[in-house]
């Protein structure tokens, strides 16, 4: 199948690109002001000597137009590791002629390369179009779980040892 976009891994020439994504990202889903991460801190958790989540990025020519940002986990009950997405995003001028869909293939194809027992990801509610491109795939939603989050002060308060 010839492709009309190129993915690779991310390179530390990328980090303003991937910021930059990442910014675009929350203000598409209401919160712009919610990115507190820095070029370092991208830097220190993508290009450290053992990175523990990794990123791609979607090309069209010499034009950087989207990226995934993945990780890790692990399943206890099928004693293998999962890939967890935590983001995937195309700049809107390039949505809708297959670079997600590309994206989301490459990440499908590098879980099953890398003996993944699953592929998983959240999605907001009330974003019906991402909703209806993963279920497009055959994914399903988990209904039965709810997400906790621990952040800020709570999580500080938890982690001390008073």
């Amino acid at each position: 199948m010839n492709r009309l976009f190129s993915i690779r891994s991310a390179q530390e020439a990328d980090l303003a690109h991937i910021l930059h994504f990442i910014r675009e990202l929350a203000t598409f889903e209401r919160e712009p002001d919610a990115v507190l991460a820095t070029i370092d801190d991208l830097r220190a958790a993508l290009f450290c000597a053992q990175p523990k989540v990794f990123a791609v990025i979607c090309w069209h020519e010499e034009q950087p137009i989207g990226f995934a940002l993945y990780f890790y986990n692990f399943s206890t009950w099928l004693g293998s590791h999962g890939l967890f997405l935590e983001d995937l995003y195309v700049s809107p001028e390039y949505r809708g002629r297959g670079a997600g869909k590309q994206l989301f293939e490459y990440l499908g194809a590098l879980a099953v390369e890398q003996g993944c027992g699953r592929f998983e990801w959240n999605v907001l509610d009330w974003n019906d179009s991402a909703i209806a491109f993963y279920e497009s795939f055959g994914a399903t939603p988990q209904s039965e779980w709810v997400g906790y989050r621990l952040s800020g002060a709570a999580l500080r308060a938890l982690g001390r040892n008073d």
